[in-house]
Parts: structure tokens; sequence; C-alpha cells
């Protein structure tokens, strides 16, 4: 634990091998949901990356993989409650079945209106998968389908949740030292 992160961080949640096993449960068991089917993963980037690449690799079927960019927090660590979409994604997905995957819930306005948009082109499904699920913060009625983990009202970075942009690379998740946001 030789990093300089570890300094701002006050304690650590989940390790990576909480974490590496939360993941690979949950794939083995999307894998056993969507046994007879192809499913469309969607990342949220920037986030959902790590958390993505290791759950995409954790499922044992065929499937494609896409991307989407929201934003709603900038370089804030509160959401400003304007989603904008940066990057669409390239897949036609009207009659596939979709695995939307984030790295957290908390006020559920990025998943509420990521939702609404993906709906509108005709997929057969659309499940929400996440990382964290933050339901303290929750503004929305939005609610995953499947996660890995729930926290209280932390702010917590990691495994590629940021502050800022940073933070994304550390192995594990943690809460961020409040003198650091506020």
């Amino acid at each position: 634990m030789g990093c300089i992160m570890n300094k701002d961080i006050e304690k650590i949640l989940f390790s990576s091998e909480e974490i590496s096993v939360a993941v690979k449960c949950l794939g083995e068991k999307l894998t056993r949901d969507y046994m007879e089917k192809t499913p469309v993963f969607i990342c949220i980037l920037k986030g959902a990356t790590v958390f993505f690449s290791d759950l995409v690799r954790a499922v044992s079927l065929p499937a494609q993989i896409d991307f989407l960019r929201a934003r709603s927090y900038g370089m804030s660590h509160k959401s400003s409650g304007v989603v904008e979409i940066v990057k669409d994604i390239e897949t036609d997905i009207e009659g596939k079945d979709i695995i939307l995957v984030e790295d957290i819930i908390d006020s559920g306005e990025t998943l509420s209106c990521l939702g609404k948009v993906l709906r509108e082109r005709k997929p057969n499904s659309l499940k929400i998968v996440t990382l964290v699920d933050k339901k303290i913060k929750r503004e929305c009625a939005v609610a995953p389908d499947y996660k890995c983990f729930d926290v209280e009202d932390e702010f917590i970075v990691g495994y590629g949740l940021d502050y800022a942009e940073n933070y994304r690379t550390l192995p594990y998740i943690g809460v961020l030292k409040r003198a650091l946001y506020s």
C-alpha cells in the first residue's frame, strides 16, 4: 500500500479481494440469467470501466459491448442535476437484451435519463447493473437489477470511482477524507 493516494483515504470499505469475489459471483449470476441470449453490455464511461472490464470477463456468454458517456458531476462531488450524453452508443439495440453497467447509483438521475433514452430505442429488455448502490441519496425511482455492494451516504473513490478525475486507479473502494472535497 505504497500508493501516494492512500493518504487521502479515511477507510477502505471493500478490498480488491472482496471486489473480485463480488464481481465473479455477479458474472456467474448474469451467465445463468442470460444463458440462451446474447446480451449487449453497455458501459457508462468513465467510472464503470474498471468494473465493466472485470465483469464482462466474468460472464461466460457470447456478448457484445458498447460504451456510453454521460456527465452530471463535472468537477464537483454533487450531481448538477443535468445529465448530458457526451458519447452515445454505436450499436443498434432494437430487439436486443441490454445490460447497462454503472459504477454507482446515488441520486438515480443519470440512470433515469439514460434508461429513458435507451428504452425509446426499443430493446427487448434493459437491466441495470451497478457496482455500488447508495440508496440513501436516491432522488429518482431507479433501482438496480443487479449489484455488488450497498453503501451508506459516504463519498467513495477507487476501482473506477473518482473525485475530480482522481483516485480511479486505486485497487479498492475507500471513503475519501471529507477535508479534500468540502
